[in-house]
């Protein structure tokens, strides 16, 4: 039996159907999620941040990093137990609920769907900026098919173009340290606690505005859980997805909070920014002026990097969705027999990621339809996050006969900052959220015939 476009069902095979390939070492895994999450990804917020927190970026940044590594230590641990593709859908679903897990997945079928789509959109608006002779709109389909067709190669493919992203972001970074620590030396700072100061400011310091600014640097480390969509093509997926997920998020908080340190240093929260969001820009430049081409082109990269990185995490999780039923299988469960790639997904995901930039571009204004997107994929991941961490403490604190502190503290404390940054969204991204997941919940009633039908969570062998 054959899907209509030539590509074999999984399900519907015997033993030698194409499958996905296990060829992700420990080290692809860490630069797909440096990638996903971008290592220069607390420069767009470093303005806002600074506002916020009322100059203590640093302290912001660590913080959200052990926020986040207690989500990421429930997504390892569910790993380790269902090392598939499905991610948060397979681990909700088997530990609490079919119903729960299919929620969870729609969930993450939007946040994982806005990350190309809001990437898109923001390069090609750098692009139309750096070559305005050619129009927004072609930027937009450029990319869009150059998304999709990279991540149609293969997942090797995917690494090395990863590995050669991360490699040139880390060369920006490395230029944007020496000229920092150039500039900061060879300056005389006569204030008390002057590198202290980002860390701690006694003149400045309000607890609720530092919990403030928390609340937006951990968006900062959002995108560590499309790790776990690759755990079918993991090499030892039980041990290397725990330990992927967790270390990503602590290079990229570490790497994260050097460079907001030395971006404080360079501009004191004492003055004011002549562009919020472009802030770090600025700073970079008082440092060694072309860092501002320099830093504005790296986050072009990083942009696409991590668009193209959520499309193929996108692919993946609609493919275990697909699998399981909850979603038509000849379509979704399909694999490239020569690729060994969700060739359908990727070329869904790229379509539907083209036809919502231009709505999203064109309906709303570019810079408002940016925000609203980010918000949306928060809500969606947010959800996911809270998914993951209950499956978690049913797996190993409820069902565990041992009642260890170890298995409960984890997962609780990760459900709880979770949907403390949920409840804390905007208004316009819980509405538009709110029909997004309702619009999927009666899919799924109609499909399953009120989650009667059986879903099939089932995880391949290794």
């Amino acid at each position: 039996m054959t899907a209509s476009n030539g590509a074999t069902p999984v399900l519907s095979q015997p033993m030698t159907a194409p499958r996905l390939r296990r060829t992700l070492t420990l080290t692809d895994l860490i630069l797909y999620g440096v990638i996903v999450i971008q290592p220069v990804a607390p420069m767009s917020s470093f303005g806002v941040l600074s506002d916020t927190g009322h100059g203590h970026v640093v302290t912001t940044i660590l913080i959200a990093m052990v926020a986040m590594l207690f989500t990421a230590i429930s997504y390892g641990r569910m790993a380790r137990v269902y090392p598939s593709a499905g991610s948060a859908f397979t681990y909700v679903g088997k530990e609490i609920s079919p119903a729960v897990g299919y929620i969870t997945g729609w969930s993450m079928v939007m946040d994982y769907m806005l990350n190309p789509i809001i990437c898109i959109i923001w390069i090609s608006q750098q692009a139309n900026v750096f070559a305005p002779a050619i129009p927004y709109w072609a930027w937009v389909i450029f990319f869009a098919f150059l998304f999709t067709g990279l991540n149609i190669l293969g997942i090797r493919t995917s690494a090395r173009i990863n590995a050669a992203l991360a490699a040139g972001m880390g060369v920006v970074i490395a230029i944007f340290f020496v000229a920092a620590a150039r500039y900061i030396f060879g300056h005389a700072h006569s204030a008390a606690g002057f590198f202290v100061r980002p860390f701690y400011d006694p003149a400045t310091f309000n607890r609720q505005a530092v919990l403030g600014g928390t609340s937006i640097a951990v968006l900062t480390y959002i995108g560590f859980d499309g790790i776990s969509t690759l755990s079918e093509e993991a090499q030892n997926p039980r041990r290397n997805i725990l330990l992927a997920t967790v270390l990503t998020c602590v290079v990229i908080g570490v790497l994260s909070a050097v460079q907001v340190y030395a971006g404080q240093l360079l501009w004191p929260a004492s003055e004011p920014f002549p562009n919020q969001t472009t802030a770090f820009v600025f700073a970079a430049a008082r440092a060694w002026t072309p860092l501002f081409a320099i830093v504005g082109f790296t986050l072009v990269v990083a942009n696409f990097g991590s668009g193209m990185g959520a499309q193929l995490g996108a692919a993946r999780l609609l493919f275990g969705m697909g699998r399981s039923k909850a979603l038509p299988q000849s379509f979704f469960a399909a694999i490239d027999p020569k690729r060994h790639v969700p060739r359908n997904n990727v070329i869904f995901v790229g379509v539907i990621s083209l036809i919502s930039v231009f709505v999203m571009s064109y309906a709303v204004d570019p810079d408002r339809s940016y925000n609203l997107g980010a918000q949306l994929l928060n809500f969606g991941a947010l959800i996911a996050f809270m998914g993951v961490n209950a499956a978690a403490f049913m797996r190993y604190f409820v069902r565990n006969p041992e009642k260890k502190l170890v298995n409960l503290f984890p997962p609780v404390l990760g459900f709880l900052i979770c949907l403390l940054l949920w409840w804390n969204l905007s208004r316009p991204a819980k509405i538009a959220g709110v029909i997004w997941m309702a619009a999927g919940i009666a899919f799924g009633i109609w499909r399953t015939n009120w989650f009667r039908k059986p879903l099939s969570f089932d995880v391949p062998e290794e």
